[in-house]
């Protein structure tokens, strides 16, 4: 028999997987194309901002996501971005040949700004994104640590961003680095929901991936305490993130979100292969279904 609180806990974990969104690379595109039968139509796919690549590779992906049934959500990375014409030629372009109404805007990881951007406020600011018709704006949440910002000021940026956002017409979206201390990330959610801030949240995840594959991307991502944790537990975190999946992670999550924080969903970052994180994704659900379906069988009269 299933024990109820462990339902509810499954329960919880497998609202979160549903309406999740993926982030897939250019490079990665034929890989998407593999696994769309299996991940629902309009399921937003975010499109990074990589090294190595250029906006005619980022607008093409976004027609092939538009394409398969998909939702694109383009980055836009401030600090790489040489001028307001750039700007507005990419989310012309983007709106334009791919229908992108979702937009994820970040600074960037040079140093000094290539143009008149500094900042992603600096982005949002333009008046751009709600002259070409962008319903949704993203922007970045850090449960964790942040390489330049203190807890204070995270925390006012975010909220300085997000009132700017709904100010010019669109909605917030929060999505946060992937982590591996659910701890952490709850706490930063009651923290988020506590000054207000009753946005859409998306959890960063990691799919299925090695654990020397985890370690790099958290630290090209700047994921301090989670490359900590790595450092520290070295393969005792293979149990919790590794190439099985994050079924443990997820469900800490499950257990520690309540009702109250309303609108969080998963935003999965497929290190180990777009094919393999759907595939954990759809077995994890299908495992919550089953826990719920064999305590309505125990609780059933006779």
């Amino acid at each position: 028999m299933v024990k109820f609180h462990q339902y509810m806990k499954n329960a919880h974990a497998n609202d979160l997987t549903a309406g999740y969104s993926l982030e897939v690379g250019t490079k990665s595109m034929a890989a998407l194309t593999e696994a769309a039968p299996w991940i629902p139509r309009g399921t937003v796919i975010a499109i990074p901002y990589l090294p190595g690549e250029d906006d005619t590779a980022r607008l093409s992906a976004a027609r092939d996501v538009r394409r398969l049934g998909f939702e694109p959500m383009l980055h836009i990375a401030a600090r790489h971005l040489h001028s307001r014409a750039e700007l507005e030629a990419f989310i012309e372009h983007a709106a334009r040949e791919a229908g992108v109404e979702r937009f994820f805007v970040i600074a960037g990881d040079v140093a000094q700004p290539k143009g008149p951007f500094a900042d992603s406020l600096s982005l949002i600011d333009t008046g751009l994104f709600e002259r070409w018709g962008a319903k949704v704006v993203g922007v970045g949440g850090h449960p964790e640590t942040h390489s330049i910002m203190s807890m204070d000021d995270r925390w006012d940026v975010l909220q300085r961003k997000c009132a700017h956002i709904a100010e010019r017409g669109m909605t917030p979206l929060i999505i946060t680095q992937f982590a591996f201390d659910a701890s952490a990330v709850v706490a930063w959610l009651e923290a988020l929901r506590g000054r207000g801030l009753q946005y859409e949240v998306r959890i960063g995840v990691p799919g299925p991936a090695g654990i020397a594959t985890l370690a790099r991307y958290a630290a090209l991502c700047g994921v301090g305490a989670s490359v900590s944790m790595l450092a520290k537990h070295g393969t005792a975190m293979g149990k919790l993130l590794g190439v099985k999946g994050p079924d443990h992670f997820v469900d800490q999550l499950g257990e520690g979100i309540r009702d109250a924080h309303e609108a969080v969903t998963l935003h999965f970052f497929p290190f180990g292969g777009v094919g393999k994180t759907v595939t954990w994704i759809d077995h994890y659900a299908r495992r919550a279904e089953q826990a719920g379906s064999s305590l309505t069988a125990c609780r059933t009269p006779p």
